[in-house]
């Protein structure tokens, strides 16, 4: 055992799990330009999904989306993650 005790283990486990819950937020958001509002956010999402639509097979392939995928993508609302 390296010294930890349980209650260290399970306290450290915990915060692992809120930190991977964190990272999921900041995951979302990490594409998109620091310092945007809200209808800025949205405006990027909009634009965004719209050019994933045009995007070109070989496009597709280089960022490792299907056709469907990128579908998927584009066609959600720019309020919704």
């Amino acid at each position: 055992m390296n010294g930890l005790s349980d209650v260290r283990l399970t306290l450290h486990s915990q915060e692992l799990a809120t930190g991977q819950n964190d990272g999921a937020r900041e995951a979302l958001m990490r594409n998109a330009p620091s310092g945007l509002g809200r209808w800025g956010l949205f405006w990027h999402r909009l634009h965004t999904r719209k050019a994933l639509l045009e995007l070109t097979p070989e496009q597709l392939r280089d960022v490792g989306l299907s056709r469907e995928q990128a579908r998927e993508e584009g066609l959600k609302p720019f309020w919704r993650i």
